[in-house]
């Protein structure tokens, strides 16, 4: 990423302290998205990284990953799948159960979300302890997918959080690191 952007998408995000819970300082993308600067600045950059990789989908994680997956999916030419929380998707779904850094949550796909002739890029906003990301992972190998790819605007390791490390052997970026 070029220093600047980095520079103007840092200068815009806002971290609000003790949300959800105390001790957690939650990074807030909204003030990235509001600013149609930072918005564009982060939709050309992943363009950028994810244009000559051949994604046929993008799976993006509830609910800030359908934001930036909707606009690259639309920029991309690709499709878009969600990956919801429960009781959101009206269809057979397959599911996946995970701890987080305030609690433990499930995630769903659709079952007829992805096949083997997929490229898919799993997108969220951030990345902190990984069990998110891990579910979501877990749920697209499931399909047997040719390659998978993940993105995060955000990934946080200043926090003593590890996230990264869940995902060794995959194709992961992330646009800055607090």
């Amino acid at each position: 990423m070029i220093k600047k952007n980095k520079e103007i998408l840092m200068e815009n995000l806002r971290c609000i302290p003790d949300f959800p819970k105390k001790g957690i300082n939650f990074r807030d993308v909204t003030t990235l998205y509001k600013n149609a600067e930072c918005f564009q600045i982060i939709l050309n950059e992943l363009y950028e990284i994810y244009k000559d990789k051949g994604i046929t989908k993008i799976v993006g994680i509830e609910s800030r990953g359908f934001i930036m997956g909707s606009a690259l999916a639309g920029k991309l030419g690709c499709g878009l799948v969600m990956a919801r929380k429960p009781g959101k998707l009206p269809a057979t779904v397959i599911k996946e159960q995970f701890s987080k850094e305030y609690g433990v949550d499930t995630i769903e796909m659709h079952l007829d979300s992805l096949d083997q002739n997929d490229v898919v890029l799993i997108h969220d906003d951030l990345l902190a302890t990984g069990g998110t990301a891990k579910a979501a992972y877990n749920l697209v190998q499931h399909f047997n997918p040719k390659k998978v790819y993940m993105n995060f605007i955000i990934e946080i390791t200043d926090e003593g959080l590890h996230g990264r490390d869940l995902f060794k052997d995959i194709d992961l970026t992330t646009l800055m690191t607090i």
